[in-house]
């Protein structure tokens, strides 16, 4: 039985898989292909991340179906509903990259609060000639310590987010729709933890109290952060986004930044890739990673773990 890895698998998933008799194909098929080739090699499972669609087109197209699976939680790349209406199993790993992605925001964090992404453009720059300009333009930096860090979206990865912030010493609040609260538990290195209560909060209530806003909601319709949403938060607020691209209206946050409302802004993703806007990719108050969120190898290793185990149990028997 055939696997079309279309976006890539890590080798330990492709060994599992062959371990259990499965063929894998890691071959990179263009989108506009990708049914053709489905039925033309008898693919039984296409497994994607975020980069190929499997939408009702290539549903239809493709009866010999059996498995769509993504490695990563969202999954708005791919006709759920619909699949599941044709009898195709739909899988994904909600939990395997949670620790990647909250890591990267983090990263975006401490390199917005001290300024990481504008001293590495112009250190190579300046660096031999304006060394103390620099110096001092980049002198008041912050610490995230006794800061308060507002979670929007308190699922799997939101509250490990939240682990991260609270070993920091941060004060932690979240909003989500269908999340009324939350027990965090943070283990220290010599097996002792600590478990934090939290209790989710209205959205208007954590813009106006967090200092840091982090977004981890699914793609959806409209933005969640708006001009309205902007000009309810704190002054200097820093803002993350390593969740979907579409739910930071982009116009209305370099606004803010160029008003000096927003502080700095990390971002992962973008409203258009893989082609975000200039003014989004030359703003010097605004660190960037092209969507690499759940891109480390021990989250891939994890990924790829998990769909070959899901696929192995649906078809291991058919």
């Amino acid at each position: 039985m055939k696997v079309l890895a279309n976006d890539g698998i890590s080798k330990v998933g492709i060994k599992t898989l062959e371990k259990a008799g499965f063929e894998v194909i890691t071959t990179k098929v263009a989108q506009e292909q990708v049914a053709n080739y489905i039925n033309l090699h008898d693919i039984k499972v296409v497994l994607v991340r975020s980069a190929t669609k499997i939408k009702q087109d290539i549903i239809d197209a493709c009866p010999g179906l059996k498995i769509i699976g993504r490695g990563g939680v969202g999954m708005d790349n791919i006709d759920v509903d619909y699949a599941r209406s044709k009898g195709i199993h739909v899988i994904n790993t909600p939990g395997s990259s949670s620790e990647s992605v909250a890591e990267l925001v983090f990263a975006h964090l401490f390199t917005g609060i001290r300024f990481l992404h504008d001293s590495n453009r112009n250190m190579p720059l300046e660096g031999d000639t304006n060394f103390d300009g620099l110096k001092k333009a980049y002198a008041n930096g912050l610490e995230l310590r006794g800061k308060t860090l507002g979670i929007v979206g308190f699922g799997r990865i939101g509250q490990a987010v939240a682990k991260m912030a609270l070993g920091l010493g941060m004060k932690v609040i979240a909003a989500d729709k269908y999340v009324n609260e939350a027990v965090i538990r943070v283990d220290f290195y010599n097996g002792q933890f600590i478990n934090v209560e939290i209790i989710t909060e209205p959205l208007e209530d954590l813009l106006k109290h967090s200092d840091f806003i982090t977004l981890h909601v699914p793609a959806q319709e409209g933005y969640v952060l708006d001009k309205a949403e902007f000009e309810v938060m704190k002054n200097d607020v820093g803002i993350v986004n390593c969740a979907r691209g579409g739910v930071i209206n982009e116009v209305a946050l370099v606004e803010a930044l160029d008003a000096e409302k927003v502080l700095f802004a990390g971002l992962d993703v973008f409203e258009n890739e893989p082609t975000p806007e200039i003014q989004i990719l030359m703003h010097p108050k605004i660190s960037l990673t092209p969507h690499i969120g759940a891109a480390t190898l021990e989250a891939q290793d994890r990924i790829g773990t998990e769909l070959a185990e899901q696929i192995i149990s649906l078809l291991k028997n058919k």
